[in-house]
């Protein structure tokens, strides 16, 4: 059955439109087009805005279940189901430094689940285990490895269709083992990584053109060394997601690297769990304990991120001096477009799936709507 979105005010993540409607069939976007055909129903917004759901390439767990913890497809529900409660329609769960089967399980899980379920789950993320030790941040010393040409090339085999990006430290791999990465089709992230401004230059220049939790885990700006963060400055190509906190990275941290990345700069979670239910986990080497709304491990540090996108969103608008259009983007087509799915989703564009937030005019109530 055809449906009509009217009376609302449509970011289409190209434009913004106003007096024109949403045609929408069996979850996907049929046209947007200024006719309301006769004998359709009608969804009214009353005047709010719209645009295309949120979009998550970093979610370490739902409401209740840890993916790395158990990698299983109920666990992958509960990611989507608590994403949904907080604007997020698609979402890549994240698996974190794991042992061999554990990663295998989880692309499994992913690819199990994906059959079953035509949903926003649009796949995984796997962010290491072939990390630096020296950066490895929350991860467990006990799982962070070197690469071996076999570990690789059965998780690139396994992973076919299922990873979407995987977050690695290249100073760790030989030209063998980039190659045989560069080839695979997945997104490379760079991160928990100690390369210098001229080694994350000559990666970028093979191709990559994306880094993990920009600043978090990485090497930082200097005058003499402008570091992992100098090089991703400097290169107009690379993207820059940013889990906007104002603990993970300071909002005026924040603030600049938007000025100086524009379409490239966008978001992401990070979040250990969503909603804040979970006081404290501990799972292996890794543990998080819930400290003034964030999570923290037994040494101090930063164990993942408490914020949904939904967060994320409205820390953008109030704190990087942008346009509520531009924070939405944020979240949704430039997110996207880091990932070679701009194409797919993060719009409000004929063929698109009907996934979608409505609010009001300070991101102050964000709704999800879902066909």
């Amino acid at each position: 059955m055809k449906q009509a979105i009217i009376n609302s005010t449509i970011h289409t993540g190209e434009e913004i439109l106003t007096n024109e409607v949403i045609i929408i069939e069996n979850g996907i976007i049929l046209s947007v087009q200024k006719e309301i055909p006769s004998d359709i129903q009608k969804i009214d917004l009353k005047g709010k805005h719209i645009s295309a759901g949120f979009i998550d390439i970093q979610i370490n767990g739902g409401e209740k279940k840890y993916f790395s913890q158990t990698p299983t497809e109920e666990t992958i529900q509960d990611i989507y189901d608590a994403s949904l409660k907080y604007g997020t329609t698609h979402v890549l769960p994240c698996l974190i430094s794991s042992s061999r089967e554990t990663i295998l399980q989880g692309i499994e899980s992913v690819r199990n689940y994906r059959n079953k379920h035509h949903n926003g789950v649009i796949g995984m993320h796997l962010e290491g285990p072939f990390l630096n030790p020296q950066k490895r941040g929350a991860h467990s010393i006990d799982q962070v490895r070197k690469p071996t040409n076999a570990e690789l090339k059965e998780i690139i085999e396994r992973g076919k269709d299922v990873i979407k990006v995987i977050t690695i430290a290249p100073e760790c791999f030989t030209d063998e083992q980039l190659d045989m990465l560069l080839a695979s089709g997945f997104e490379i992230s760079i991160g928990h990584s100690t390369v210098t401004h001229k080694e994350a230059q000559h990666y970028f220049s093979k191709g990559i053109k994306l880094v993990t939790h920009l600043f978090n885990a990485m090497t930082q700006f200097g005058h003499r060394e402008p570091g992992l963060v100098g090089a991703v400055f400097e290169n107009e190509n690379v993207f820059a997601p940013v889990i906007l906190d104002g603990v993970h990275c300071d909002y005026a941290a924040a603030k600049i690297a938007y000025q100086l990345k524009k379409d490239k700069f966008f978001l992401i979670s990070d979040a250990t769990f969503l909603g804040r239910k979970i006081e404290n986990f501990k799972w292996d080497n890794f543990d998080a304990h819930l400290v003034n709304g964030f999570y923290r491990n037994e040494d101090g540090n930063l164990a993942g991120a408490t914020i949904s996108m939904e967060e994320a969103v409205q820390n953008a608008y109030h704190h990087l001096n942008v346009s509520v259009d531009e924070a939405i983007k944020m979240a949704t087509c430039r997110v996207a477009d880091a990932i070679g799915l701009g194409d797919q989703y993060g719009k409000i564009k004929a063929g698109f799936p009907a996934s979608f937030v409505h609010f009001n005019s300070d991101l102050s109530e964000i709704t999800t709507l879902k066909f």
